[in-house]
């Protein structure tokens, strides 16, 4: 076919212009720093550097509503090992392993639709494993965010203890296994499920392998439950900030563990100190409900000088502060809990709280 004579400079312009058009590079996104203001953070954060506050403990959570079709989540650099569960719009969680070292960006692999949607970022692992700088979120350039709204808690549960309460290899398989810590998940941790079934604002301060007066890790329950960092020598925690309605207590297991793997006699002075952790607990919270945990592994279930030692600590507990109750697991396990045990541990929980006269201003 011959093209008309008058047509070829329009064509010709159009075949100019097209490979120029099909070059224009896409908008970068827009970096929303973490130091916004309509980000939401939850849990104990280090914001001494507004620009990349740590996240540290389990369960904290970092929270920004916004638009647009694509997300990434930046981190400044990061120590150990820090694994995040990232959700959008209630869904299915994204697992985000922040490496070790400098700046990483991770996009979200889902595809989005244009609309607002709802980003949670969750510590899934364990604070003594590792903690990391959050930078902020990359979202379409133009696209606006918003502050999301304020949660509709029912109450302020913290859970303190070892691994246990920590999660510590409940999503492995046969072995605990603690190379990897990707299947340490607090999110389905026994503590988070009974949060999450009350409507609870939540927060978790354990650390595997912490005793009361020994355990398999150098510090003890009273040096950092009320630190910044899991670690004696980290400044203190900012407690009249954040006060719980209900604080549960869980420890005993790596005391029993620990001393009966080196033949050692169970720690004569565990009553004393389980006395005093629990009274400095009181101090920081005058007005939240205790109640002290035992069980979920071999020791809280089998061992008798872990029994003993914690049944007199409970007696002068309980007749000093009315505050004070307990609870016994019956359901533990020879490994760390698995996620079912976490299950049938916190449905446990749950039904004991629902029966206590003073879970009934929260209901």
């Amino acid at each position: 076919m011959r093209i008309p004579r008058a047509l070829l400079p329009a064509l010709l312009a159009v075949t100019m212009i097209a490979p120029v058009a099909a070059q224009i590079p896409a908008p970068a996104p827009a970096l929303i720093p973490a130091s916004d203001p309509r980000f939401r953070y939850e849990g104990r954060v280090d914001f001494a550097d507004p620009a990349a506050p740590v996240l540290i403990w389990q369960g904290t959570r970092v929270s920004l509503d916004f638009g647009g079709r694509s997300l990434a989540v930046v981190f400044a650099g990061a120590t150990g090992q820090n694994f995040f569960n990232v959700s959008l719009d209630g869904g299915a969680p994204e697992i985000l392993a922040v490496a070790e070292g400098g700046r990483l960006t991770w996009r979200f692999p889902r595809p989005l639709d244009a609309g607002r949607h709802q980003l949670l970022i969750f510590k899934r692992s364990e604070a003594a494993a590792g903690v990391a700088r959050f930078a902020g979120v990359e979202i379409d350039a133009g696209a606006q965010a918003w502050r999301p709204a304020a949660p509709a808690y029912r109450l302020a549960m913290e859970f303190i203890g070892d691994s246990i309460t920590v999660g510590a290899c409940n999503e492995d398989g046969a072995a605990d296994q603690w190379a990897d810590r990707r299947t340490h998940n607090n999110a389905l941790s026994y503590g988070a499920l009974t949060a999450a079934a009350f409507g609870a604002d939540y927060r978790n301060l354990a650390v595997s392998g912490m005793g009361i007066v020994t355990g398999w890790v150098p510090m003890r329950a009273a040096q950092i439950w009320d630190r910044l960092y899991p670690e004696p020598s980290a400044p203190r925690a900012d407690l009249a900030a954040w006060q719980p309605d209900v604080v549960f207590v869980n420890f005993g297991e790596n005391d029993d563990s620990f001393t009966r793997a080196h033949d050692q006699p169970f720690p004569a002075a565990f009553a004393a100190e389980y006395v005093a952790l629990v009274q400095s607990i009181r101090r920081a919270y005058p007005r939240a409900e205790i109640v002290l945990l035992r069980g979920g592994m071999y020791g809280g279930a089998r061992s008798a000088p872990l029994r003993d030692a914690w049944d007199v600590a409970i007696r002068q507990l309980e007749a000093a502060d009315p505050g004070v109750s307990h609870f016994v697991f019956r359901h533990w396990t020879g490994t760390h809990p698995r996620v079912a045990d976490d299950r049938a541990m916190a449905d446990e929980l749950i039904a004991w709280l629902k029966r206590r006269p003073f879970m009934r201003r929260h209901s």
